[in-house]
């Protein structure tokens, strides 16, 4: 379980998936804009020099990010899980090394090798009558972190309101959070709720549709939406300003409306894993 979690953090960082790559491929083919075409161009070349030379993809190692299904099979406890991918986090920042980023929220002084309290963050789904185990590795970094929204609206605000703030949201956001990426939105639950649903939007595969149509019809409509800005790869202006957006939702108080925002730059970094009863470790990209 530690040697996973090791190779999983190193993997995302200097290996992209094939989705994403195909995804930066096509919006190379589809921006007019002169700049536009250098950015994404450079991006390419800066994905084919981390291939070739087995280095990272971005010198931002992010904040470790790990997504648990557990079987309520599965011999290991979720502590024991827990002790696991911190432990691995550690082991590959200083085996590789990674850049460490952990730090103290109040004094900003170094916590370990990307590690801490409550660092790396775990998120748990429990599945009944499992016996296995799957993790997905998301390192996020700083800044496209940074350009996180949230929003109570009114439930009068309607759909149109939740389009109005997560276009406010993205043309503040601009350049900074290292376009073109992935747009994550959640919507209802509550406040922390919404934006654990964001978080979890721009890590599925691109171009996925949530299985709600309605839902699915707004990504489509936002993902035109976001292109027409203006914004273009790195805020330099262009035709492309998003890969895809993502909106994952639930349901909420009749009275609330919350919508989050949370961006993921051009490097969505993600590896998952798949681990047995016995020990046996499959590696891939989602699950």
């Amino acid at each position: 379980m530690l040697g996973a979690a090791a190779s999983l953090y190193v993997w995302a960082l200097r290996d992209l998936p094939r989705d994403l790559r195909e995804a930066l491929a096509g919006a190379l083919e589809r921006e007019t804009s002169v700049t536009g075409i250098r950015v994404l161009e450079t991006i390419h070349r800066n994905v084919e020099v981390a291939d070739t030379e087995r280095n990272l993809v971005c010198q931002d190692t992010g904040i470790a990010v790990y997504y648990c299904r557990v079987g309520e099979r599965f011999p290991l406890h979720p502590a024991g899980i827990e002790r696991a991918l911190k432990a691995g986090t550690e082991r590959a920042t200083v085996e590789h090394p990674l850049r460490s980023n952990t730090v103290h929220t109040l004094t900003r002084e170094s916590t370990g090798a990307n590690v801490g309290y409550r660092v790396p963050i775990v998120h748990w789904e429990f599945v009944p009558g499992w016996d296995g185990l799957d993790v997905k590795c998301v390192p996020k970094g700083s800044g496209s972190e940074n350009m996180s929204f949230l929003k109570m609206l009114v439930p009068a605000d309607g759909v149109n309101g939740i389009k109005r703030f997560v276009l406010e949201s993205i043309v503040e956001a601009g350049g900074k959070p290292c376009p073109p990426g992935i747009v994550g939105i959640g919507i209802g639950g509550s406040a922390d709720y919404a934006l654990h649903l964001a978080k979890e939007a721009i890590a599925r595969p691109i171009g996925t549709r949530n299985p709600d149509p309605l839902v699915a019809q707004l990504e489509d409509e936002l993902y035109g939406l976001l292109n027409e800005t203006g914004i273009g790869p790195m805020g330099l202006g262009g035709d492309v300003t998003v890969l895809q957006c993502h909106i994952e939702h639930a349901d909420t108080h009749m009275t609330l409306n919350p919508v989050a925002v949370n961006y993921q730059c051009w490097a969505a970094r993600r590896t998952s894993a798949h681990i047995g009863a016995d020990g046996a470790v499959d590696y891939d990209r989602d699950f």
